[in-house]
């Protein structure tokens, strides 16, 4: 299984447009490969350098397994177009929020899983409610990773 994003290369830098300050739009993916035992999808994308552990950006899940991709700006509503749902985010949101380190450069993990269930989990779950409904019923894993650098005092241009 294989997630990509048209937006930025795997460990490259993330454009100021997905930024919280920068429009917060939430970024398009891609993937394929998905398992043929592949009930649905979730995607969780976080931030590993976060100065008070890892800090949860966006939840989506229950997406069915016949979807390849999630198109750039999706609405913070509970349910998509796809019928997948969104999950809170770290800051308290539903839906996609965009990088804003406090400082430095931070890397931000979008994880992509191949469930063996269709996730009966409403929309607005924590990431610990994610985990726990998905922990046991994960057939494979899918990353990319993106930098962000913190910009200073100046706000970030919607580029």
């Amino acid at each position: 299984m294989r997630l990509a994003s048209p937006a930025f290369p795997d460990g490259g830098l993330i454009p100021d447009r997905y930024s919280k300050d920068g429009g917060n739009i939430s970024p398009p993916l891609t993937w394929m490969d998905i398992p043929s035992a592949t009930k649905s999808l979730a995607l969780v994308m976080d931030d590993p350098d976060a100065p008070s552990g890892t800090f949860v950006h966006w939840l989506v899940y229950g997406i069915p397994p016949t979807v390849k991709e999630l198109q750039e700006g999706l609405p913070p509503t509970p349910t998509l177009p796809n019928g997948a749902r969104q999950g809170r985010n770290g800051f308290g949101d539903l839906g996609y929020g965009g990088p804003q380190p406090p400082s430095g450069t931070h890397r931000y993990v979008f994880h992509l899983y191949a469930l063996d269930i269709e996730l009966d989990l409403p929309a607005g779950a924590s990431r610990e409610e994610l985990d726990q409904a998905i922990n046991d019923d994960i057939i494979e894993e899918a990353r990319i990773m993106g930098r962000y650098q913190h910009h200073g005092g100046r706000r970030s241009r919607a580029a």
